[in-house]
């Protein structure tokens, strides 16, 4: 049966089937092609797109804003301080005035109750651009990149770690992502900080619907044997007061990516892979606090020579937010 994403809500991974998710890096990637070869056909022309960041962002934003002008659709960026959400108006009234002016609606911010009570009261598509518990579309980005880095192979013969803390979006979408499409997914990191038990259930589910291997360790070596890709993310979220740096710090040392980490992997063909911002280097406020605090001047979840190095593919995963993002829009609303 062919696939129908038109006027489907993108709240996270595991609303979609293996097939539907397949679809969208598919096309992705056929939207990629036709980007750099100069032959992209506008699909979205008169389509408005609202963008509610209660969350600020780079990558976000700016790949909502070039995928929707280069598919010919409009933007309305909605910060904080532009929105009413959440102080003079209910988010379910927002969704019901937006859906009137625009034809999807995008939020970015903390709860997941958020966003899928805005979908629940438009009458237009919703995306999830991140919250606190799942960010679905990161995962598009990494998987388009993982295959496009993977030689060849197929998803199901991707392998890869994720270290650091892992009860957070990126470990839950890592986890789940891996889960539905067959990939050899581990998630290493200090137990208390895995996966939900809920969201570790709904991995293994799927996991035994398509064939996936799924580990969760303590034990960083354990995660590391022989995958082709090194996921991590910061150790010290948005937000967190100082306080928690040094502890933060101390917990998830082991699980640094520095080349030993690499190295462990076994094999030297080994990415690495971080949906950014990184805490790389001190040229940051906060790189440089954290730095200034803990004594880790050479990076934190992920040192400078590994991140300055040709194993660093997190430069792709970025540009490939736009395109995945572009397709989410595209088999949406798109006249497709």
């Amino acid at each position: 049966m062919p696939v129908n994403l038109h006027h489907r809500d993108f709240l996270k991974e595991i609303d979609f089937s293996k097939k539907e998710l397949q679809y969208l890096l598919d096309l992705a990637r056929d939207l990629k092609r036709a980007k750099y070869a100069g032959t992209e056909v506008p699909r979205m022309r008169g389509k408005n797109v609202a963008l509610i960041f209660e969350k600020t962002s780079t990558r976000t934003r700016c790949a909502f804003e070039v995928g929707a002008y280069d598919q010919g659709a409009r933007i309305t960026y909605l910060d904080p301080q532009s929105s009413q959400m959440g102080h003079k108006e209910s988010t379910a009234d927002t969704a019901r005035v937006l859906s009137r002016f625009y034809d999807a609606i995008e939020f970015r911010g903390k709860a997941q109750s958020m966003v899928e009570e805005l979908a629940q009261c438009s009458d237009v598509p919703v995306y999830n651009g991140l919250t606190d518990e799942w960010h679905p579309t990161q995962m598009l980005a990494d998987f388009l990149t993982m295959l496009e880095n993977g030689r060849g192979r197929p998803v199901e013969e991707t392998s890869y770690a994720y270290l650091g803390d892992a009860r957070s979006n990126m470990g839950n979408s890592l986890l789940v992502m891996g889960a539905i499409m067959g990939a050899d997914v581990r998630i290493a990191s200090p137990k208390h900080l895995w996966p939900s038990a809920e969201v570790q259930g709904v991995a293994r589910t799927r996991a035994a619907e398509s064939g996936a291997r799924v580990t969760l360790t303590e034990d960083a070596d354990e995660a590391l044997a022989g995958v082709q890709f090194v996921h991590t993310d910061v150790w010290v979220s948005m937000g967190e007061p100082k306080e928690v740096w040094t502890e933060r710090v101390n917990l998830l040392a082991p699980y640094q990516v520095n080349a030993e980490a690499l190295k462990r992997t076994g094999n030297p063909d080994a990415k690495f892979m971080h949906c950014l911002p990184a805490f790389h280097d001190t040229n940051t406020v906060v790189g440089k606090d954290i730095a200034e605090k803990t004594g880790m001047t050479n990076g934190l979840e992920v040192t400078g020579d590994v991140f300055e190095s040709a194993a660093n593919i997190a430069f792709d995963q970025a540009e490939n937010r736009l395109h995945t993002i572009k397709a989410i829009m595209v088999a949406t609303i798109g006249d497709v």
